[in-house]
């Protein structure tokens, strides 16, 4: 597993555990400019032999490069045969016993496979660790369609190792260079996202990011960054956050559905238990087969908007004086 970080103390130690217990060999871990005691706990893992640490002080993120480099020493250094690109709120749950009994069953012709995201909502009930709070996420029944909101119907993708593997932007949603095919009939993983978790948690997830990438148009960033110049730095969480009676709404209506899978897995391994993972019944198989088509119909909406982007690029370009005066572009 590649994994890229910035100050998460508060999750980190448990997404370690629960991989290295789920199928992970090995963890590459990037750090950058970490301040909360995640280098610490990195460190520790370290010593441990079953992480190696990358320290970055670059002041701008450059996400696809540092997964690239991780996934190549993956390769090159640790022979890895499957990567898996993880952010530190990410917990990749496989619908089967464990990470490399489903990845070891993907035919050979499969270069790359991809795991639905199912976002977890965060909830104002406090002071519990964040599994044991956050037990309901989106149930999406149609695409969403707001850019700037952080629960995006998405997927994100493991990939066979390959010394010439190249990462697409944004956080491990694309991967080039691979042989082999994208396997679409089949999603072996689903990716358990806990992005917002407490409300000072919110916040600076939102600051770092806007601060630490030296370009992004993405919609919520834009937005939480306009809040917090006008004095209002809480303003996503105080908008996304569901209180107990919107929570109960939401599962009533089906527009959201409860999820203790990771509570439960915390709470035996708390217990010195086993980690197991529970075959999904034939309700929880519909419910990600419904997911699934609401990805894909997402992806159709985000096409068609950066299709009539492109649209309005050229026709701008086509206006401006100095592009028609040398002829540059002829209809």
């Amino acid at each position: 597993m590649t994994l890229l970080v910035r100050d998460e103390a508060d999750i980190i130690s448990e997404h370690l555990d629960y991989h290295l217990g789920a199928g992970v060999n090995l963890v590459i871990a990037t750090d950058h400019r970490s301040q909360d005691g995640t280098t610490e706990i990195l460190q520790s893992y370290e010593r441990s032999g079953v992480l190696r640490l990358i320290r970055n002080e670059d002041r701008f993120s450059n996400q696809s490069a540092w997964q690239t480099h991780m996934a190549r020493l993956a390769v090159s250094e640790h022979g890895a045969d499957w990567v898996i690109n993880s952010d530190a709120d990410e917990f990749w749950w496989p619908r089967g016993p464990s990470l490399q009994a489903v990845l070891g069953a993907v035919p050979p012709m499969y270069g790359v496979v991809q795991g639905l995201v199912r976002n977890f909502v965060p909830a104002l009930n406090g002071g519990a660790g964040f599994a044991e709070r956050m037990t309901v996420r989106l149930a999406s029944h149609a695409p969403i369609n707001d850019p700037a909101t952080p629960f995006r119907p998405v997927v994100k993708v493991a990939h066979r190792g390959h010394l010439e593997v190249r990462m697409g932007q944004g956080g491990g949603h694309q991967v080039l260079g691979v042989p082999g095919s994208l396997l679409r009939a089949w999603q072996p993983i689903e990716v358990l996202h806990f992005p917002l978790r407490s409300r000072e948690q919110c916040s600076q997830k939102y600051e770092r990011t806007w601060t630490g990438w030296e370009r992004n148009l993405r919609g919520d960033l834009a937005r939480a960054k306009q809040s917090s110049e006008k004095g209002k730095g809480d303003a996503m969480w105080d908008r996304l956050a569901l209180d107990e009676a919107a929570l109960e709404r939401g599962l009533a209506e089906g527009s959201l559905a409860a999820d203790t899978r990771l509570r439960d897995v915390f709470r035996a391994l708390h217990d010195d238990g086993p980690l197991e993972h529970v075959p999904p019944r034939r309700a929880e198989l519909d419910a990600h087969a419904l997911e699934a088509v609401v990805f894909e119909e997402a992806e159709v909406v985000r096409l068609q908007r950066w299709v009539d982007d492109l649209g309005q690029l050229a026709v701008g370009l086509e206006a401006a004086p100095s592009i028609r005066a040398h002829g540059l572009l002829r209809r």
